[in-house]
C-alpha cells in the first residue's frame, strides 16, 4: 500500500503543513500530474482545494513537470527542480511528472481554502519556514 507525506503550504499565512496519507487516500493521489488541482475532500481537508506543485520520490529524485510519465529519466536541464544555480547545463536524473508508489512526498499550495484553518486537523505537523 502506498504511503505519502503531503507537505502543504498556505501562501496567505505563510504556514506548511506536514500530512502523512495512507491507503485509501493515498491510492486517490496515484495517478494525478503536477499542476493538477485536487479536492482537499481525498484527504481529508473538507472544503480545501490544493494544487500539486511537486515532490520527491524514495531515493530524493525530484518531481519534474516538463518531464512526463511516473519513471525515473536522465535529462538535460539547465535549471529548476533538481540543479543548482552554480551548475550549467547537466544530465540528472529526475522523476515524472505522475504520482506513483515510488513517490514519498508530494508538495500541494492551498488554492482555496475551506472553513476551518489547516492546523486544527488532527493529525497534522506543521513544519518550520526559513
Amino acid at each position: 500500500m502506498p504511503e505519502f507525506k503531503l507537505v502543504i503550504s498556505d501562501t496567505e499565512t505563510g504556514k506548511t503543513v506536514q500530512i502523512p496519507v495512507k491507503d485509501a487516500k493515498a491510492n486517490a493521489l496515484i495517478g494525478r500530474k503536477v499542476n493538477e488541482t485536487i479536492a482537499g475532500d481525498l484527504i481529508g481537508l473538507p472544503g480545501y482545494e490544493l494544487k500539486i506543485t511537486g515532490g520527491s520520490d524514495r531515493d530524493g529524485f525530484p518531481i519534474r513537470a516538463t518531464v512526463h510519465g511516473p519513471g525515473r529519466k536522465a535529462v538535460l536541464i539547465s535549471k529548476g527542480p533538481g540543479i543548482r544555480d552554480k551548475e550549467a547545463r547537466r544530465r540528472k536524473y529526475v522523476r515524472g511528472d505522475t504520482i506513483s508508489q515510488d513517490i514519498v512526498q508530494i508538495n500541494l499550495v492551498v488554492t482555496k481554502k475551506g472553513k476551518r484553518p489547516l492546523e486544527e486537523f488532527s493529525g497534522l505537523k506543521e513544519v518550520e519556514s526559513h
